[in-house]
């Protein structure tokens, strides 16, 4: 049998024992610096006006000293509004980038109301998985002492898939809506990191299959079938968790951002809010 020469043995294990450090330091880089890998804010002071053209009502709900939940309520030209949609958006900067998906609402009657998470926009406090669900939870509760249950749809986009899962888990409503959900935080970040142990690393699991299996309220997703944020193989396997009810929609050629732009997700998403 051929044996390394000592020389060569050596040589080996240096290169070996490099590629382990790195692995090991890259680990631990992933871990303490998880939230800035997953979220992207962008702070804003409370004084900082907002310039939406629809018509809305800004609340700041003190959740305790240290934490400030901002909500947006975007209203309708009517006085008697159809219902209201809860809307959990996406990992990056605040409301006002997401409030140009609002009139898509608003000119149907509904109301929509968004919150930013800790650290978005006028939001405050210490960002964890389940400050998260707490602070989706207590929009709910104002927006019962508002309207009935059956005229709630909860809405996650991207990120607020999970939010938005977890709470019509735990609520009633009269649906839940997914625009571009994963299959789990976990499952998505393993996807980009395939040689960690994610599960282990990771401290937001946002587990959505496992909430959309606990949905009462019918379920309808979106997907683009060219997304390059949230594979379009890891939101099918929601199809596994899914009633016979539930709807999970492909859009063709979509990606992440665009859905709006293809005639099937808008149709689709009308007839959900006659």
């Amino acid at each position: 049998m051929n044996r390394l020469q000592p020389h060569k043995r050596r040589k080996w294990l240096r290169w070996l024992n490099i590629v382990l450090v790195v692995y090991l330091l890259c680990g631990i880089a992933f871990y303490l610096l998880q939230d800035r890998f997953l979220f992207h804010p962008v702070a804003l002071k409370r004084s900082s006006p907002y310039h939406f053209s629809a018509s809305s009502r800004e609340i700041n709900v003190a959740v305790d000293k240290q934490s400030n939940m901002n909500i947006v309520q975007f209203l309708t030209r009517d006085s008697l509004p159809r219902g209201v949609v809860l809307y959990f958006h996406g990992n990056r900067k605040n409301i006002g980038w997401y409030a140009a998906y609002a009139p898509g609402f608003t000119s149907k009657g509904y109301e929509v109301w968004m919150i930013d998470y800790p650290g978005f926009g006028k939001s405050t406090g210490r960002l964890t998985e389940q400050k998260l669900y707490d602070d989706a939870l207590q929009l709910y509760v104002m927006a019962r002492s508002k309207f009935p249950a059956n005229s709630i749809t909860v809405y996650g986009k991207s990120l607020g898939t999970g939010i938005a899962s977890w709470l019509a888990a735990k609520r009633s409503c009269n649906q839940l809506i997914l625009e571009t959900p994963y299959y789990s935080m976990t499952s998505l970040v393993q996807h980009y990191l395939p040689i960690y142990p994610v599960s282990t690393l990771l401290k937001y699991k946002l587990p959505v299959y496992k909430y959309i299996s606990l949905v009462n309220a019918p379920v309808t997703v979106f997907h683009g079938t060219d997304d390059k944020v949230i594979p379009y193989s890891n939101a099918h396997r929601l199809k596994e968790a899914m009633h016979t009810k539930d709807r999970f929609i492909a859009i063709k050629n979509a990606g992440h951002n665009n859905l709006k732009d293809y005639p099937r997700f808008q149709n689709t998403l009308d007839s959900l809010l006659k």
